[in-house]
């Protein structure tokens, strides 16, 4: 696709200056620089500001702002911007004096939290529920530094000899100080397909989403398999379809908690659907009439898929004839 790095998350060209990562006098230097900057996190919930619009951008503190003291993990070296470096710090250890735990684990947490030595329009928010309004700089920061604090938390200890290890090369990667073991940050690969059958898209649901509440059908990548298999096996295990030719067509970082979307498209060649309801709740073939009724709103069973997700990116690019 001639517009796939324009998904969200993708396509910022964020100078991530890896070759300074090993390098302790420079990184220090970097930190030290008056021009330096920080976003934060709290519980994978980037720091942002809203303008008058309501619009959403990604907060940056200097480097000697009072929350950064609510640090307990190691800070992140994210890269290079035309202003100067960026850093990510992470205040989990924080707790809110009010805040509603149930909300935090609901299907999309609306809930904002602010710490009180922030500007009142600073607010810790939901990454998926500003994706699709941030800018691409700010997208690809705020993922980037919510995986790499994500699996730092998931993956603390060693995998070789069990020993904790500790954080290094900025932020990208663990070293085990009792075998000397290296591991790097993790991503998996998830395919997610646009199958279609003429004027139609199949599309699914997984048990607990909300009513009405589709996407395209997606699974994990197995050891040893393509991405083209990987298409074929998942649509024909959720759903009995069995598909033919498979192209790719874009690719999506998704930090939730670590995964790189790989979307393709695929030809199927059955119609009949057959779920496996372990797999998924329902599967069913929407025709293009009502993917647009979708997404104006107007269909009475049918939400519109998440803006921001990939999802929403590959069925609005089917919708204007633009997958190829």
């Amino acid at each position: 696709m001639k517009n796939a790095e324009t998904v969200t998350f993708g396509g910022s060209a964020l100078d991530r200056a890896a070759e300074i990562r090993g390098d302790a006098a420079v990184l220090a230097a970097a930190m030290a620089a008056p021009e330096a900057v920080s976003i934060v996190l709290w519980r994978g919930k980037p720091l942002i500001s809203r303008d008058a619009a309501r619009r959403p951008a990604l907060t940056r503190v200097p480097m000697d702002h009072p929350v950064l003291q609510e640090t307990r993990v190691g800070t992140i070296f994210l890269g290079r911007e035309d202003s100067g470096p960026v850093f990510a710090h992470d205040i989990s250890a924080w707790t809110p004096e009010v805040f509603d735990d149930t909300a935090l684990n609901s299907f999309l947490d609306r809930s904002e939290q602010h710490h009180p030595s922030l500007n009142a329009s600073d607010t810790f928010a939901e990454l998926r529920a500003v994706m699709a309004q941030l800018s691409p700089r700010d997208a690809e920061l705020a993922a980037t530094a919510r995986a790499l604090f994500g699996w730092h938390r998931s993956h603390r200890f060693c995998s070789q000899c069990g020993q904790e290890s500790g954080m290094a090369m900025a932020g990208w990667q663990r070293d085990c100080p009792a075998c000397g073991g290296h591991h790097f940050p993790r991503t998996d690969p998830v395919v997610i397909m646009l199958i279609t059958r003429g004027n139609s898209v199949l599309m699914g649901r997984s048990h607990g989403w909300p009513e009405g509440m589709y996407s395209l059908l997606a699974g994990f990548v197995e050891p040893g398999e393509t991405i083209e298999a990987a298409v074929r096996r998942e649509t024909w295990e959720e759903a009995g379809i069995r598909v033919g030719a498979v192209d790719y067509l874009a690719s999506q970082p998704w930090p939730f908690p670590a995964s790189l979307m790989i979307g393709c498209k695929g030809v199927a060649l059955s119609e009949a659907v057959t779920i496996d309801p372990k797999e998924i709740d329902d599967a069913r073939w929407f025709t293009r009439e009502e993917i647009m009724l979708s997404f104006s709103g107007g269909h009475p069973e049918l939400k519109p898929a998440r803006q921001g997700a990939i999802a929403h990116f590959l069925l609005r690019n089917w919708l204007a004839d633009r997958v190829d």
